[in-house]
């Protein structure tokens, strides 16, 4: 099958790599080069660097310009698969291929439409995350969907439920495309009654409170990425939580009990332990390490 693909980040990787070993991806089309990390130097998205690798051509944009509506025309594509683009699509793009335009979605919809599907999901304690393989149509994550996957949340971080669900959702989508091409596939309408919306995480949200309950805070953590991580502040000096879990030590809120490299933190309900932190001006290091640097009785922490 012909097909034109559009995804960006490392969540749509897998799904490219398994269109790619199974059909004829005639092009990629991704968001540009972009400065990261402490260099800051233009990088390809991941996407880019696993096309350039497939030998797949490639198309930067950031929107769908009529220039590049007509080179998608132009091939002639009998599907375009999208995860994880990060781009609007305008209509004209949805009527391009015959077999329509189909999303790999990170959420079990209609449960968390939008941006942060899998942020969402792992912030507000859901039980499962999953995808959806979906049409997509003019109104934002709205379409009919014809499979579902999921995994268990647990205590997973999100960068681990995401690589999960990067790889069911390319499985999920290779599963659904001979379906499209035989007249079988079956679709079913999300529930508007049912609708919730996964807008982007803002950094303020990732930052812990001594006034939350302790597992708010705990999914804080384990539901932050490099854009917006968990923060906060012991002793004055400002420190990022990598990882953590629920302790069972009862302090008050805002207390710091710090004993045989243990770093537990009181909330308004319950208390949490630091795993791995990331103090501010250092190196990433497990909480133990850093506990060896944490002197004096009557410590206590605030939000960063």
């Amino acid at each position: 099958m012909r097909i034109v693909f559009m995804g960006t980040p490392d969540f749509a990787v897998p799904s490219l790599r398994a269109l790619a070993a199974a059909h004829d991806v005639l092009l990629v089309l991704t968001r540009p080069d972009a400065v990261r990390g402490r260099g800051r130097k233009l990088v390809p998205s991941p996407v880019k660097a696993a096309a350039l690798e497939l030998g797949i051509e490639v198309l930067e944009t950031t929107r769908i310009t009529p220039e590049v509506l007509e080179t998608i025309t132009g091939l002639a594509p009998d599907l375009i698969a999208v995860a994880a683009f990060g781009c609007i699509l305008p209509d004209s793009v949805l009527q391009v291929a015959p077999l329509g335009c189909v999303n790999v979605h990170a959420s079990l919809l209609p449960r968390w439409r939008g941006a942060a599907p899998i942020q969402r999901a792992v912030l507000e304690g859901d039980e499962r995350a999953g995808v959806s393989i979906m049409q997509v149509v003019h109104e934002l994550d709205a379409g009919d969907y014809c499979r579902q996957a999921s995994v268990e949340v647990g205590d997973k971080d999100c960068a681990t439920v995401m690589a999960e669900l990067a790889e069911l959702g390319a499985r999920e989508l290779l599963e659904a495309i001979p379906t499209f091409a035989d007249g079988t596939v079956e679709w079913t309408a999300q529930d508007e009654a049912q609708v919730t919306y996964a807008a982007k995480i803002d950094k303020a949200e990732m930052r812990l409170d001594p006034a939350d309950t302790a597992a708010r805070n705990v999914r804080r953590v384990r539901a932050s990425l490099d854009a917006a991580p968990a923060r906060l502040v012991v002793a004055g000096k400002g420190v990022r939580a990598l990882a953590a879990h629920l302790a069972d030590q009862g302090l008050a809120a805002g207390e710091v009990r710090v004993r045989k490299g243990r770093v537990v933190l009181g909330c308004v309900e319950g208390s949490l332990e630091l795993d791995r932190v990331k103090p501010d001006g250092k190196r990433e290091m497990e909480a133990s390490a850093w506990a060896a640097g944490l002197r004096g009785d009557g410590l206590t922490w605030e939000m960063a």
